[in-house]
């Protein structure tokens, strides 16, 4: 048994037939973690001996014919801003180091009482805003397929760490794109749920009206697996949705009845504004490939319109930054030479948007998810659009030249992501091939709320046409 050529899935019914032990795989993980994951800078610690403890606790209790649930014994590790009682979060900066979580947080709780095996926190970059992964305290994450380039944040270690085959899977978060771009990035596959579908609390925030916490794994199944953990109902989140409480078939349940092969009545919206603007051609080109296949499958595929995304980005800056601002607002005033330059200057807008402004961007989005809905979607079941649109930049290209540069750089990256979450929509980045240059390009498939279920079919069923998705980067 080769592990490094698992999945999610497979690794957890290989624990449960008793192929391999919880403790042996843990331990597989544990040393990778601790030389691959270092060496790509994808990790901030490793709970070794708490691990090696639990997993020990759970080969006993499955030899007893005790299961915990669909993740017992399996390894996985975390971005570090999901807070576990009594340790360490300081969300990749450097003031909010020594910060000890107060609280387990749900997602947490959700995945412990589903058996996993916590091995530690990940890389990220610094409070959560950078979608290349930078990181001027810690170091800059790199990129499992090109050392010199970047990974993709603000979950920056879950994605290296589900890319090189350290971990079977990471939770991360999402205000702008944070899932999307490591998964992009890095060629794994990566959903940003809709808005309230997964509890927040216990994460630390960035934007608490924008941020989503969501799975990063190989595969739309494993994304599933761990989605049907984490989306349950908190009755100690105000965001937290009631959907979440009703009787239904679970993301799993639901992709293991769904006929093979077969999207046949399915309809594909592929808006041509905006979305297709200033493409690199090598993405474009692999973008209408993966239509090609999802055609082959019985898809239709249909060109729709977009509304104006210069005002929905527009908003979604105004409330990510007023809500960000307030949050660290004393560091801003008072320390603000301990935020590196590129994150503080986009967080300083939000303290001088007023609070009309603030507010009308906040009480704007139920009308303006509407509009792009019945635009966008145009009776269409989801949008296929890029995940990024333009080439994964190194490392040096995201950080020389002045700081306007360097901005305009980060902006190109959030294009095509940004908007979704000040819609609260849900969406998956999903690998569909590689550049000249051996660099992942990725499809973003986005649905209506609440109907994540669609994209895991689509999703799982295109992966179950092509193997970008299995490929494993050399460092690995």
């Amino acid at each position: 048994m080769n592990p490094e050529s698992m999945d999610l899935t497979q690794i957890a019914n290989a624990i449960l037939a008793r192929e391999i032990s919880s403790t042996e795989i843990t331990q597989w993980s544990i040393k990778r973690l601790g030389s691959i994951g270092k060496s790509l800078n994808a990790v901030f610690r490793i709970y070794e001996e708490k691990a090696l403890e639990r997993a020990r606790e759970l080969d006993l209790r499955l030899a007893r014919g005790e299961v915990l649930g669909p993740l017992h014994g399996v390894p996985l590790a975390h971005k570090d801003l999901i807070g576990i009682k009594g340790h360490e979060m300081h969300a990749g900066s450097a003031i909010r180091g020594g910060l000890i979580a107060d609280e387990t947080a749900w997602v947490m709780q959700c995945m412990d009482r589903d058996g996993q095996v916590n091995l530690g926190s990940l890389h990220m970059a610094e409070l959560a805003l950078s979608p290349t992964g930078f990181n001027e305290h810690f170091g800059h994450p790199r990129n499992p397929w090109n050392l010199e380039h970047v990974c993709g944040g603000s979950s920056s270690g879950s994605g290296i760490a589900v890319a090189a085959r350290l971990v079977f899977g990471s939770i991360g978060s999402d205000t702008g794109g944070s899932i999307r771009h490591p998964s992009a990035m890095c060629g794994v596959t990566g959903l940003k749920p809709t808005q309230g579908l997964v509890s927040v609390s216990g994460v630390f925030p960035l934007s608490k009206s924008l941020d989503c916490v969501g799975p990063i794994a190989q595969t739309a199944r494993d994304c599933a697996l761990l989605l049907d953990s984490i989306s349950r109902f908190d009755r100690l989140d105000p965001l937290s949705s009631v959907r979440n409480v009703t009787n239904q078939l679970s993301y799993s349940e639901m992709l293991s009845r769904a006929p093979k092969n077969d999207l046949k009545g399915l309809k594909i919206a592929i808006p041509q504004e905006y979305y297709r603007e200033d493409l690199d051609p090598e993405i474009a080109k692999a973008l209408d490939i993966s239509l090609e296949v999802l055609k082959a499958l019985g898809a239709t595929l249909h060109i729709t319109r977009v509304p104006d995304m210069a005002k929905i980005n527009g908003m979604m800056q105004k409330v990510m930054s007023s809500e960000a601002a307030f949050l660290h607002k004393q560091a801003l005033l008072e320390t603000p030479h301990l935020i590196a330059e590129q994150v503080r200057l986009r967080m300083e807008p939000g303290l001088k948007w007023s609070a009309l402004e603030y507010l009308d961007a906040v009480e704007s989005r139920n009308k303006i998810r509407g509009e792009f809905i019945d635009l966008a979607f145009d009776g269409c079941d989801l949008i296929h659009i890029p995940a990024v649109i333009s080439q994964t930049p190194s490392i040096e290209e995201s950080t020389r030249g002045s700081v306007a540069q360097v901005l305009a750089t980060v902006s190109k990256l959030t294009y095509a992501t940004r908007g979704i979450n000040y819609l609260g929509l849900p969406a998956m980045s999903v690998p569909i091939g590689f550049t000249k240059s051996n660099m992942p390009i990725a499809m973003q498939l986005v649905a209506k709320p609440f109907e994540e279920s669609v994209i895991f079919r689509v999703a799982d069923q295109y992966q179950g046409q092509v193997d970008w998705h299995r490929r494993v980067p050399s460092c690995g």
